[in-house]
């Protein structure tokens, strides 16, 4: 088996794409809590973000890790 040397090349590009994904879902998730009546689906969707917003937190970390990395090559 042959093994793929870690190319870590455009692990910053592809952080910052999924961080302004999980930004766009966000958005369309506080969009909905607008526009229901649905209490259990408001509350959903508000914990839904509430764990977009802990994961965009380490996506930024990471995305920092990534550029220092970058910086030293």
């Amino acid at each position: 088996m042959k093994v793929n040397p870690d190319n870590r090349k455009d692990n910053v590009e592809k952080i910052q794409k999924n961080i302004n994904h999980t930004i766009h879902n966000m958005e369309l998730a506080e969009e909905m809590i607008d526009k229901t009546s649905d209490e259990k689906m408001k509350q959903a969707l508000k914990d839904k973000n509430k764990r977009r917003r802990a994961s965009l937190a380490g996506m930024r970390r990471e995305i920092k890790d990534e550029a220092e990395y970058q910086s030293e090559l």
